[in-house]
């Protein structure tokens, strides 16, 4: 059976490195892959787009995937998250455009609706974070809790929304799903961007779909700030991860840069004096800290990294409690900070 959209899909893939020049021109072509920094086109080498391969099936032609975030998609994902485009016709218009196709005709439409803001965008962000609720006593809750995570309730930079839009590579509509939402936020405190953490319905862990977690507006430089901070600050990667050092240590300055890209990217207060990197062991967390750790460093800020036993602090959370991630942490803080961050 004929279907337009899978036919749009497939005239995109044969021109991979057009649409990858007219929606992502910040990246370059090297060997069969579009190499950029991510969907929001900033300069780097964390998301690849194939440009060659077969119609359908592994390694197809204009599948993309982003290292740093595990995000992937095809290119109707790339013109929307790069256009705003919230509506799927849209978006399908869109797409025939760029390939030259005429737009089919269509009957005289109804009194024109306002227009909606375009998705994706900061503003879009910041309603689908107005338009949540606290965490306490949602299922948001209870996936934290599920985590070890009793302190998530009292955080004002996450919040809850019982029917958060998801659609997964190769749906063409979408589903309302619970999701933990957390608002990605600038040095001024405007939302920038949220991230999206779709829950099982019974909020006992992550929904059963391909893409659990994603993000949304401007992320790059900013985010999510779980606490204040002062002097020192803690900068992490996962929002589980830097709970958990919320969790072990209350009060803790602690903000989540949500992926091991924009960790080494995130923007530093003025006035800050020491930071703590808390790092996932595997090698992306590890290089994430060395080019924050550069950039700190030349600011005059003392850097200390945070190392957990296991994968993440979250892991250690979970296996051996919150006095034992105390005293780890204890180890690995410098003399000057163990009184306010132990104590």
């Amino acid at each position: 059976m004929y279907s337009e959209t899978e036919d749009l899909i497939r005239a995109l893939a044969e021109n991979a490195e057009g649409v990858c020049r007219a929606y992502l021109p910040a990246g370059r072509r090297e060997g069969s892959y579009w190499i950029v920094g991510d969907l929001q086109n900033n300069p780097g080498r964390s998301l690849f787009v194939r440009l060659t391969g077969p119609a359908s099936g592994p390694g197809a032609a204009g599948k993309f995937t982003d290292g740093a975030t595990g995000e992937h998609g095809d290119l109707l994902d790339i013109i929307r998250e790069r256009t705003g485009i919230s509506r799927f016709p849209d978006l399908l218009a869109e797409a025939r455009a760029h390939l030259g196709r005429p737009q089919p005709v269509l009957p005289d439409p109804p009194v024109p609706k306002k227009a909606k803001a375009p998705g994706g965008t900061p503003a879009a962000a910041a309603r689908l974070f107005a338009a949540s609720v606290p965490v306490a006593g949602t299922l948001a809750d209870t996936y934290l809790r599920s985590r070890g995570l009793a302190q998530g309730s009292t955080i004002g930079a996450l919040r809850f929304h019982p029917k958060c839009w998801h659609r997964d590579e190769g749906q063409t509509r979408s589903i309302p799903r619970p999701a933990l939402i957390a608002a990605v936020t600038d040095g001024a405190g405007a939302v920038q961007g949220v991230h999206r953490t779709w829950l099982a319905s019974d909020g006992q862990g992550k929904a059963a779909v391909e893409t659990q977690r994603r993000a949304m507006g401007h992320l790059l430089g900013n985010a999510v700030r779980l606490t204040p901070h002062d002097d020192i600050l803690v900068v992490g990667e996962g929002i589980e991860t830097m709970l958990s050092l919320i969790e072990a240590v209350p009060g803790l300055p602690v903000w989540a840069a949500l992926s091991s890209g924009h960790l080494g990217a995130v923007l530093l207060p003025e006035g800050l004096q020491r930071l703590y990197i808390a790092i996932d062991r595997d090698p992306a967390g590890r290089g994430a800290a060395e080019r924050l750790s550069a950039r700190a460093l030349d600011a005059g800020i003392a850097v200390r990294v945070l190392e957990p036993r296991l994968g993440d602090f979250n892991d250690d959370l979970r296996a051996y409690g919150k006095e034992a991630l105390r005293q780890h942490l204890a180890g690995q803080i410098g003399p000057e900070d163990r009184h306010r961050l132990v104590g």
